[in-house]
């Protein structure tokens, strides 16, 4: 488990990345979510050991997070920028980070290297310079490092990042195979990603946690407060209601989230993941399902 107790990262400039939080995480795939500057970097930067809590407590399988050399041994870090040797090719740099990683044997090593590049679906390209790769099997090269040594945390941070949709849809199938018997944290802006990989989330906003709970319990926040309305009426809205537009029953309209009735002929309707999303963040409160205080 990974436990945060009221922690807080105040940068050099003064700006407060990570302000009080604290929330639990056990095994399995859990999901990250916030806008862009919430915090979700920071926080991952923290449990991934590279960067140190200003204040607060943070302990991964029981031990404190300034035990670096025994918690690097258990984790695998995927940023959302990583640095590839680009003339080597994928069985070259896959065999470079084992070393690192102290895996010395080279039996160990190839056997290895073999098990993570067919999880990956990397095979066939093994031989191939890393400069010649699309940007998915870049991504998936760096899902196949970290799992090198079967660590028992994965932190991935952004990880459909500047993907098309068929890659993503190809990596997300590849996280839903993770996590079985490891925690897999999932951090992105994207909530689509979460909603198809995870089934706990937290949404972290100005560095507080503002929902923590299932993907379930996050559409029931948005259940009484997700209206469709006609597109004449939008001009009488008030300036602090959330306007947005999709099809609905094969029409535009547009959708407002509000906690009451917005327009006198505005209809509820089943909110969609973003529409739950927006809502506790423009709601601005601390949510919480069932789920997230049992790890709270």
């Amino acid at each position: 488990m990974i436990q945060i107790n009221e922690v807080s990262k105040v940068y050099d400039n003064h700006k407060k990345a990570i302000d009080n939080l604290t929330l639990s995480i056990d095994k399995g795939k859990f999901g990250l979510v916030g806008p862009n500057g919430a915090g979700k970097t920071t926080l991952m930067r923290m449990l991934a050991t590279l960067i140190k809590p200003t204040s607060g407590q943070i302990t991964i399988f029981d031990r404190r997070i300034d035990e670096k050399d025994e918690i690097r041994q258990m984790l695998g870090y995927l940023p959302q920028h990583v640095g590839f040797h680009e003339n080597l090719t994928v069985e070259q740099e896959l065999d470079f980070f084992a070393t690192m990683k102290h895996i010395v044997a080279k039996k160990d090593r190839q056997r290895q290297l073999d098990v993570v590049l067919e999880y990956v679906n990397l095979n066939e390209v093994r031989k191939e310079r890393i400069k010649t790769l699309s940007g998915g099997m870049k991504r998936r090269l760096g899902i196949a490092i970290t799992m090198l040594n079967n660590p028992r945390l994965l932190i991935i941070d952004e990880p459909t990042a500047g993907l098309d949709p068929e890659e993503r849809i190809r990596f997300r199938n590849l996280l839903i195979r993770l996590g079985e018997d490891q925690i897999v944290l999932l951090s992105t802006h994207i909530i689509e990603d979460i909603s198809k990989v995870c089934n706990l989330l937290a949404i972290i906003d100005k560095g507080q946690l503002a929902f923590h709970g299932t993907t379930i319990e996050l559409l029931s926040q948005a259940k009484e407060a997700t209206w469709a309305i006609p597109s004449n009426e939008v001009s009488s809205l008030l300036s602090n209601d959330f306007v947005a537009s999709r099809i609905v029953e094969d029409e535009v309209k547009s959708i407002v989230l509000s906690d009451s009735k917005p327009t006198p002929n505005a209809q509820l309707i089943t909110p969609h993941m973003e529409d739950a999303y927006l809502w506790v963040l423009h709601k601005g409160g601390k949510a919480c399902g069932e789920e997230g205080k049992k790890n709270l």
